[in-house]
């Protein structure tokens, strides 16, 4: 028997499952269909269905048939479209809000909070599709004029993740009509429903048949490599893991596929012996537990000077403590849980490394019984160097704590990882913020801020956390070619 409300079940049931090609559902060819889980609990939200490689052709076909006309279509007007698009999501927010609580598993506070942030891509790229510039000038040497203009990639393929349903969609969509490309999504298998749903409200926004296009699949790579290795295609959007994104660059390289890719972080929180302490304690909490720690702008790794180490260390025991673990749907919870079994095994593995090699567990460090898929926030403290939790990924509510004593010690430590998408400093000093976040090998710092992420900034990394910038003006240009017209005197 279920374990979903009625408000639940009636969303869930009014959802579309199909495919979404050509402005409309369609069954996978074959019939086949997975089940989407509701990691709370760990029971069958609903059916849908799962997308072929011939199904994964057929999308293509209809993005091809389409691009030229798009392209055509007045800025202002796919503008309009998108505009339309933020209002109508908006007015969704209660449906859309639960639907990736019930289908990711996050707080539904946390849930409200992606919704603004996501549905703002699409209102952002609205008023930057009628901004895309060229120039005109006289060559140098007096021989001619050069005109150079912004045309649209071409048709796109994006990858998004589980972790945000939503906002990893918009983030890609809205420069790609903006800029008049065509796009086809291939939405996490966990996390598929939110995606399907946006496809009718874009639909409804105005978006022509075939401009748009969402194939849940079970199988990613099986569907996306016919479409990796068609000359079509002309754009590849990744947001994942670095090992996946070696995989798309390598299978993309037949046709020199255009690509962005948003990949891995292992963000630094630095906090130096002149920092606000309490501040720094906020900020930590906003970077470490926003998403459940199920984003790869989460703190990975709190390095914090020896001078206030005691102090901040207390300060984030007691408020990781109080922090209401449970089902993301009910009013006071602050944590869900995180997204499968295998998740949890990982983060589960990663503490343990840290404690059989010295950590002290303050509070947390389990995965409590019972239903769902569930694990406790939890700080560590001394830990080694060599514990794998700070060179790796932990997708979840862990806080590992090191010391440090000089400012250069504390920046060698931030900078001592393969990644670089995003690091958090806190200091009370304006030259110590600029000078330390000019030397921090990162896309993204953030000066005494937990939360970095901002429709209007350029959101992207370097290193092995990929390259590209989804977000602000420079987001758009992702999807744009450059064309230079000589012209005679």
């Amino acid at each position: 028997m279920s374990g979903l409300s009625q408000r639940e079940q009636q969303l869930i049931d009014s959802l579309p499952t199909k495919l979404w090609i050509g402005g409309a559902q369609v069954d996978a060819q074959g019939g086949a269909t997975f089940a989407v889980d509701d990691p709370s609990t760990g029971e069958t939200l609903t059916e849908v269905a799962d997308a072929s490689p011939e199904d994964a052709v057929m999308a293509l076909d209809a993005a091809c048939a389409v691009q030229q006309e798009w392209a055509a279509t007045p800025s202002r007007e796919r503008g309009e479209i998108l505009r339309r698009a933020w209002e109508l999501v908006v007015a969704r927010t209660d449906d859309l809000s639960l639907l990736m609580t019930l289908e990711m598993g996050k707080a539904l506070s946390e849930s409200k909070a992606e919704l603004t942030y996501g549905s703002e891509f699409l209102r952002w790229y609205a008023e930057e599709a009628v901004r895309v510039n060229g120039r005109y000038t006289h060559s140098p040497a007096g021989t001619g004029r050069i005109l150079v203009t912004k045309q649209p990639v071409g048709p796109c393929l994006a990858i998004t993740p589980w972790n945000f349903p939503l906002a990893m969609g918009t983030r890609k969509i809205g420069p790609a009509f903006a800029a008049g490309c065509t796009m086809i999504v291939k939405p996490a298998s966990a996390t598929p429903l939110t995606m399907l749903l946006l496809g009718e409200i874009l639909a409804e926004a105005g978006v022509p048949r075939g401009v748009f296009s969402v194939l849940p699949s079970s199988r990613s790579s099986e569907v996306t490599a016919p479409l990796l290795t068609d000359p079509r295609l002309r754009k590849l959007t990744f947001t994942g893991s670095t090992g996946v994104g070696r995989t798309l660059i390598e299978k993309s390289s037949k046709h020199l596929l255009r690509t962005s890719m948003e990949l891995g972080g292992n963000a630094p929180f630095v906090v130096f012996d002149d920092a606000d302490v309490d501040a720094a304690v906020e900020g930590a909490m906003l970077a470490k537990i926003r998403n459940g720690g199920e984003a790869c702008t989460a703190a990975n790794r709190f390095h914090v000077a020896n001078a206030v180490r005691e102090e901040f260390t207390t300060k984030l025991v007691a408020k990781m403590q109080a922090l209401k673990v449970g089902r993301g749907t009910e009013d006071d919870t602050d944590v869900g849980p995180l997204i499968n079994q295998d998740q949890v095994d990982t983060v589960t593995e990663l503490v343990q490394d840290a404690v059989d090699k010295g950590a002290k567990v303050l509070c947390g460090g389990s995965a409590p019984e019972g239903k769902g898929t569930y694990y406790t926030p939890t700080v560590l403290g001394d830990v080694p160097a060599d514990a794998r939790i700070l060179a790796e990924e932990v997708f979840g509510p862990v806080a590992p704590i090191t010391g440090f004593d000089t400012e250069e010690e504390g920046i060698a430590l931030a900078n001592n990882t393969e990644y670089g998408l995003c690091a958090y400093i806190y200091t009370q000093g304006l030259d110590r913020g600029l000078r330390v976040a000019e030397a921090l090998e990162s896309g993204i710092v953030g000066i005494n801020r937990g939360v970095v992420s901002d429709v209007a900034g350029p959101f992207g990394g370097i290193k092995e956390s990929g390259f590209g910038r989804e977000g602000g003006s420079e987001g758009i240009h992702e999807y744009l070619e450059t064309k230079y017209v000589a012209l005679t005197s």
